[in-house]
């Protein structure tokens, strides 16, 4: 892993590098946002609420990530990342595909955008998509367009660069024989779109997009090529289940053992179906099997469509993976939308961020996927401040102090003092951690738990945000529940904004009495890994008063059973460069 350290370099070289590969129009500044300020608490609009690190442009909407399988479209030595963007403000609409590249996934310069409504059948939307390498090298791109007004009619395109010399890929053009894929009779026009990075195998290309028959019925159109010209939908989709619209559908082979990943067009015994589904507007995954012959994927669980697996337990959607070629690695990249009203975010001009880039594995048991944040944002640390061996007893909490704690990376290993105290699970919530955290929040005192950290917290605690576990009895020979939360119901004194708590179940045995927590805090995002990366929580919140040097970080507990801080270490965390801003 030591040697690609080389390519990791500082904001200042990375804009030597973009003026070497001959960038003459770098975009700074995204085009001024129409606003409305109104009414609108001076908190919210405070620029030390918008974020540090994570990815956003300088201004305006953004949503869904669009990526290829040789990186963010990998090419020629640079990382290229496009995304859903308004250029003209801070709500969704006018989408045109921004384009910003980098060396390292971490520090990011905008370009011009890569591609806008300008053929007859993209003519009124430019949607999400994919990317793919050829056999020759030459990127193409398939995303979804809308060719009629007043009606989402949605079609599929391709656009391959203009100048395949040119490592920044700056210009796209669309050919003639566009679109590439249209609605068939009997099918919804307005729900069949996200074309995937497309994989090959046995002499054709394949791609999935995501659709909607009858009413509930989500699936995953397959089309064939063997041209990436000409493309013909199978009879029957790769899967489908009874949960709504799949938007972003993704489909990539993993690993049975260790952590590298895999390019789409490898095989492997286990394959990885994500969904993003419009009725709850969360990410899903089954893992399963793909036998390419019959075309068919098949889910390991058999209950797996209706009580599937999420990335991300919190606020994160419309998410993409990659196979990082440099690294060897596969990488998710998720979208957190803002969790205050449309006046706020045309007030501060911007809406949207994504999650830190995560590497992506298969765990050992074959049951889910591991997820960790890339190595690379351990380049922004700063500062540490370290905690060891320290009880923490019941209802009492102990503050980490000596760095800024309003952009950090918090790392955490606890260890309780046994499981007599734990309350005994209610199996009704077995399906619903969000509703069981809703109900025993950071606040009410249990058993074991809840036990973890308050950021984002002001000095007398009126404003906190809570990520904790909690542990419950489970029944004679079975092991503990751990519920992982992330609680921020009083993250800020403003009134009306959006605070639900997220919650999701650990799968890890904690008769060991050791589980760890990892949380990335970044001014109105804190995103959360726990026991390793086995549940993640992504939340937005909005403080007013723990902002910027005005924030604390504590760790608590409120449980009966005392916790033990085996080590605990904190750092402050570097802005890098983020398109201009």
């Amino acid at each position: 892993m030591g040697t690609h350290r080389n390519w990791i370099f500082g904001p200042w070289m990375l804009l030597f590098l973009l003026q070497l590969a001959g960038a003459s129009h770098v975009v700074h500044r995204s085009l001024e946002a129409e606003q409305e300020p109104g009414s609108v608490p001076a908190s919210i609009v405070s620029p030390l609420l918008r974020t540090g690190y994570h990815f956003q442009p300088p201004r305006n909407w953004i949503n869904v990530i669009t990526v290829s399988d040789n990186g963010p479209l990998y090419y020629k030595g640079w990382y290229h990342l496009f995304y859903q963007y308004n250029p003209k403000g801070a709500v969704w609409g006018n989408i045109v595909w921004a384009h910003s590249v980098s060396r390292d996934l971490i520090n990011w310069i905008a370009l011009e955008p890569a591609i806008k409504p300008d053929i007859p059948s993209d003519q009124y939307g430019c949607w999400s998509g994919s990317a793919t390498i050829l056999p020759d090298g030459t990127p193409a791109i398939l995303y979804t367009g809308i060719d009629r007004p007043n009606i989402n009619y949605q079609v599929q395109n391709i656009a391959f660069p203009k100048n395949k010399s040119d490592p920044l890929l700056r210009e796209w053009v669309k050919p003639g024989y566009n679109p590439v894929a249209s609605p068939e009779p009997g099918m919804n026009a307005t729900q069949f779109r996200d074309p995937t990075t497309a994989w090959y195998a046995d002499g054709h290309w394949r791609m999935l997009v995501g659709g909607l028959k009858g009413a509930r019925r989500g699936l995953a159109y397959l089309y064939r090529s063997r041209d990436f010209k000409t493309w013909v939908r199978a009879k029957h989709p790769l899967h489908s289940a009874l949960t709504g619209m799949w938007e972003c559908p993704d489909f990539f082979p993993v690993q049975v053992s260790g952590q590298n990943g895999l390019d789409t067009s490898e095989t492997s015994p286990k394959y990885i179906l994500k969904n993003s589904l419009d009725l709850t507007r969360y990410d899903y995954y089954t893992v399963g099997t793909y036998n390419n012959v019959t075309e068919k994927y098949v889910p390991d669980n058999p209950s797996g469509d209706y009580h599937r697996l999420r990335y991300d337990y919190g606020n994160f959607y419309a998410s993409k993976t990659f196979f990082d070629p440099v690294k060897h690695r596969r990488i998710l990249l998720g979208w957190a939308n803002e969790s205050d009203s449309v006046t706020h975010d045309k007030a501060k001009g911007w809406a949207g961020i994504h999650a830190i880039p995560r590497k992506i594995w298969l765990e050992p048991s074959g049951k889910q996927l591991l997820q960790w944040p890339i190595e690379e944002v351990e380049t922004l640390r700063g500062k540490p401040v370290s905690i060891s061996n320290k009880v923490v007893k019941a209802g009492q909490h102990l503050e980490v102090t000596g760095l800024g704690t309003y952009q950090a990376d918090v790392e955490v290993s606890f260890e309780v003092s046994g499981l007599e105290k734990a309350e005994a699970f209610d199996p009704a919530f077995a399906d619903d951690a969000e509703k069981l955290c809703g109900i025993k929040g950071a606040d009410v005192k249990g058993g074991v738990g809840p036990f973890g950290l308050w950021v984002l917290a002001s000095s007398g605690l009126e404003e906190k945000t809570s990520i904790f576990f909690r542990v419950f009895k489970n029944g004679h020979g079975k092991k503990p529940v751990v519920l992982m939360c992330a609680d921020p119901t009083k993250s800020s004194l403003t009134p009306d904004l959006y605070k639900p708590t997220f919650a999701g179940f650990v799968d890890t045995d904690i008769s060991t009495g050791k589980i760890s927590l990892r949380s990335l805090i970044d001014r109105s995002v804190v995103e959360s890994f726990g026991a390793g990366g086995k549940t993640c929580i992504l939340s937005r919140v909005y403080p007013s008063i723990a902002i910027g040097d005005k924030a604390h970080l504590y760790v608590f507990n409120n449980g009966e059973a005392d916790i033990k801080v085996s080590h605990l270490t904190a750092w402050e965390m570097k802005k890098p460069l983020m398109n201009g801003a």
